[in-house]
């Protein structure tokens, strides 16, 4: 069966009350946790953004399960300085600590004053960063000089296995593209038809490799409030990926969510009052062959979702 792990996140929660949360989790039978990493939300109703790399050592050392993150390096990140968060976070927590680097979005990025590249470039951007993070990662000596520039780089704490590194896929060209570079794949839940095809495309190069799913879900004891949650958090968050990754402020993601209609949204989110039936979308998830699923909540209590998952889903799950 399918790890099932807890998604915690920053820009819909304050960081000390996600650090709560996360325990609260693990304490609930979650199996493991995961970040987001922004800068901004993406509208004024989920209002938060902590710093993902300072709350991870102080979940890491509040929990005991793993807990990994998506991040971007490039841009806001220079790759050797993602390199040396993990590095540090893997020898202080051994086994525990995974991360994702992706190609990013324009919200979070912009604020360095770059130029936002095109996404062939930032794919581009990315394949040097992963292989610069890799190499550093293995003991390596790293200077590299085309879209990322380093200089005699190198690490001096490394844990004694490598941090794994994941990609953050949303099309199955990327998938496929990153599969033989990475330890694995996460993607976000869709219809199974499409799940499936990403499976299929990053297996083609990476039979081994892991393979990670964020659910997206709204809960609540009755399907209105379940509907009211995710319209107010999460209307923003089913554009289009390439329309997600160009749109460069809250204002224009709340402005485009006028336009998204309630059969897009429960596309991308599992909307009901109904433990049992969010038990069946996870067993369908499970059965496509991730080994790992983190299930978020898009409301902004987690308390409730949390105990009653902990106490009526996952028991389904393990049975």
């Amino acid at each position: 069966m399918s790890r099932i792990g807890f998604h915690a996140s920053h820009e819909q929660i304050s960081p000390q009350q996600l650090l709560e949360d996360v325990q609260r989790a693990e304490a609930a039978g979650f199996a493991g946790a995961m970040c987001s990493d922004h800068i901004e939300p993406w509208s004024h109703a989920q209002g938060h953004s902590g710093f993902a790399w300072s709350w991870l050592g102080a979940a890491l050392g509040a929990t005991r399960f793993p807990i990994g993150v998506v991040t971007v390096p490039g841009y806001r990140y220079h790759p050797v300085v993602l390199a040396h968060a993990a590095a540090t976070l893997g020898t202080m927590f051994p086994g525990r600590f995974w991360f994702a680097p992706g190609s990013g979005e324009h919200l979070n990025e912009r604020v360095t004053g770059q130029a936002w590249p095109p996404k062939e470039v930032r794919q581009v951007v990315l394949e040097e960063a992963i292989d610069i993070i890799g190499r550093l990662l293995r003991g390596e000596t790293v200077t590299h000089h085309r879209h990322i520039r380093t200089s005699e780089a190198r690490l001096w704490d490394l844990p004694d296995k490598p941090v794994p590194v994941l990609i953050p896929a949303l099309t199955t060209e990327t998938a496929h593209r990153f599969a033989p570079a990475v330890d694995g794949l996460i993607t976000v839940n869709q219809p199974l038809d499409g799940l499936k095809g990403m499976l299929e495309a990053f297996r083609e190069h990476n039979p081994s490799g892991r393979a990670v799913l964020q659910v997206h879900l709204s809960w609540a004891e009755n399907s209105d409030e379940a509907w009211r949650i995710a319209n107010d958090q999460w209307r923003t968050n089913v554009l289009d990926p390439p329309e997600m990754a160009e749109l460069s402020a809250p204002e224009q993601f709340e402005e485009r969510a006028k336009y998204v209609s309630d059969h897009t949204l429960e596309q991308s989110v599992n909307i009901s009052p109904d433990l049992g039936r969010h038990a069946e979308w996870i067993q369908q998830y499970a059965e496509l062959g991730f080994d790992e699923i983190y299930l978020h909540h898009v409301g902004q209590e987690q308390a409730r979702f949390i105990d009653a998952f902990g106490e009526n889903v996952l028991p389904q799950l393990r049975g």
